[in-house]
């Protein structure tokens, strides 16, 4: 899968647990840019993430991550 392939599957993503359907985001997304990404959002985010790309993050790979492009770079490592 390439980059632009999860990054195509995260917007999707991003859509459905904002309920946007005209929602863009860019490498340099964080929860600062939207509104609405609290952290029931957060959870919400994370885990239908893992389940669509079956995926597992560790807390502390979480707890790193700045925005959106660290998280699919994180996503590429791990379905390596």
């Amino acid at each position: 899968m390439t980059r632009e392939e999860l990054f195509d599957g995260v917007q999707d993503i991003f859509r459905d647990i904002f309920d946007e359907d005209d929602m863009v985001i860019e490498d340099k997304t964080s929860s600062d840019d939207i509104e609405d990404w609290d952290s029931l959002n957060h959870i919400n985010l994370v885990s239908a993430i893992e389940k669509e790309f079956r995926i597992r993050f560790a807390l502390g790979e979480l707890m790193a991550l700045k925005d959106v492009g660290a998280m699919i770079d994180l996503m590429i490592e791990k379905l390596k």
